[in-house]
């Protein structure tokens, strides 16, 4: 099995390389992506070197010079995708999507002592940017932490009335690749707080406040980390509507409308005409599962997956659950010239980790391909990582997105656990769940995926394994860790995620998830 995992990339890359490689015209341009700047914006995040080289710079046409391959992580194998070296190559207008990089400036002491030290601080005062649709900051060292609080509020597009503060996640560093691995060490990552979904805004305020060094002596605070900066990211257009989707004549079909909209399994999807190098290699990687330049991988029923099984994880064990509907990178809209373009993977999947992405709860099932995408940006352009962080993401309408390129049923090293990224797999749930309770059709697609991923390589959603650590805040590097095989991010570091209520979820998930196994 290990072999078939390696060896059938390198066969399906090398078919899609026999496609005609030409750059696609699927998608239009997002509306105000080549709008003028206001006389007011900072320049964007080159997307390469650390934040405080960043330079003033024209649009992403000049400013996306890609970082070049390397190695998987330890106990990793690494595959090339099909794709050139595109270093220098501009990027095509259909997909567009950017991101401001704004450093932050000191602010006024405050002068209520109730909201935390006398430090200054650092933000931004109240400004107008080109529109864009999530935030978050990030600074130079990656080991570094924000000991303090982000808050930000924004403008909506084309509005004049701002939100009330919002707070951005700080502890984000849960969620990175394994210290000593080739993505941790590539000298691009940054340290980062959590993304967070504003919508579609124009206008933006943040402040950073530092934490009290001591209870006692309310003006000393701890030191924030050097080169702070607040990335405001623009997902582009979604995709354009794909044919072929159990559509009737005159009926468009994008991601949005699966919701609630199961395609049935004898659907299949029509292969674009021309494919480029980068969406070639990743569709290649699902070509047992979908044809090229799929949006869908349709679900199966039980039989058929077990059937399936045989071929794409030959060895798999008797247990499997159903494979559901998956929406690909394609049917999301991912720019596959952001990424880096090798596939790294792992041995097996012995675990999953469920997760929320603090993002908020403000988005809606339409939008939330477009959260993925920005997502996405902000972990690579903004955090520096080699890919999208979570191997799946789930939304509150129970759609199930691919997250990391690689293939949907192999094991992709992903970047979501720190310490525990190596032979396991990451979920992420859209949406902050620590008060407000994650919609039962959430839940329902975790059970799904884990039942069917899990199944694969003979892990029981209900069962325990042993993991070694890699190194994290909560278990030093080699130690043997106990955990359930479905387990929530706490339970491999000193996190609040996925959110207590969502974490509460996760017995019932494991339950559901063994019998859909047939367990």
């Amino acid at each position: 099995m290990r072999a078939l995992l390696v060896t059938s990339v390198g066969i399906t890359c090398a078919a899609a390389l026999t496609l005609p490689l030409a750059a696609p015209a699927l998608s239009a341009p997002a509306a105000h992506s080549a709008s003028a700047r206001p006389p007011s914006l900072s320049p964007e995040s080159p997307g390469s070197g650390p934040p405080s080289a960043r330079t003033e710079a024209a649009p992403d046409e000049a400013n996306e010079a890609d970082r070049e391959g390397g190695a998987g992580e330890g106990g990793a194998l690494e595959v090339p995708g099909a794709a050139p070296p595109r270093t220098g190559e501009p990027r095509a207008a259909e997909l567009a999507g950017s991101t401001q990089s704004l450093p932050l400036e000191p602010l006024a002491a405050p002068s209520d002592r109730s909201v935390g030290p006398a430090a200054s601080g650092q933000g931004l005062d109240r400004r107008t940017a080109r529109p864009f649709s999530l935030v978050g900051v990030v600074w130079d060292d990656a080991e570094a932490e924000l000991h303090g609080t982000v808050q930000v509020r924004t403008r909506a597009t084309g509005g004049t009335s701002w939100s009330d503060w919002q707070d951005v996640e700080t502890h984000n560093a849960e969620h990175a690749a394994d210290p000593g691995s080739a993505e941790r060490a590539s000298g691009a990552v940054r340290g980062s707080t959590a993304p967070l979904w504003v919508g579609d805004s124009d206008g933006v305020e943040v402040r950073v406040r530092p934490e009290a060094a001591d209870p006692q002596h309310p003006d000393a605070a701890v030191p924030l980390p050097a080169g702070l900066r607040l990335e405001l990211v623009d997902p582009g257009a979604d995709p354009a509507p794909e044919p072929g989707l159990g559509a009737s004549p005159g009926r468009t079909v994008t991601p949005a409308t699966f919701a609630g909209n199961p395609v049935p399994p004898t659907v299949t999807t029509a292969v674009p005409e021309v494919l480029t190098a980068e969406s070639a290699a990743t569709s290649a990687v699902n070509a047992d599962l979908a044809p090229l330049g799929a949006a869908v991988i349709p679900a199966l029923t039980k039989a058929e997956t077990e059937e399936e099984a045989a071929i794409v994880a030959a060895g798999a064990k008797p247990y499997i659950g159903p494979r559901p509907k998956i929406i690909t990178r394609k049917g999301w809209g991912a720019d596959e010239k952001l990424r880096e373009r090798n596939f790294a993977y792992t041995k097996s999947v012995k675990a999953a980790f469920v997760h929320h992405s603090a993002t908020g709860n403000n988005y809606t099932c339409k939008q939330a391909p477009s959260v993925l995408r920005s997502i996405y940006r902000y972990h690579v352009k903004s955090s520096g990582w080699r890919d999208f962080g979570y191997n799946f993401a789930v939304d509150k309408c129970g759609n199930i997105y691919e997250g990391r390129a690689g293939g949907v049923a192999k094991a992709v090293l992903g970047a979501h656990t720190l310490g525990f990224n190596t032979n396991t797999m990451g979920v992420a749930v859209l949406g902050t769940y620590s008060s407000t309770n994650p919609p039962a059709a959430a839940v329902t697609a975790v059970s799904k995926l884990t039942a069917w991923k899990l199944g694969l390589f003979g892990a029981n959603p209900k069962g325990k394994v042993t993991l070694v650590s890699g190194g994290s805040g909560k278990y030093a590097k080699g130690k043997k860790v106990k955990m359930n095989v479905i387990s929530g991010h706490r339970n491999a570091f000193a996190t609040e995620c996925p959110g207590a209520r969502l974490y509460k979820k996760l017995g019932k998930a494991r339950t559901s998830s063994a019998k859909l196994q047939g367990r």
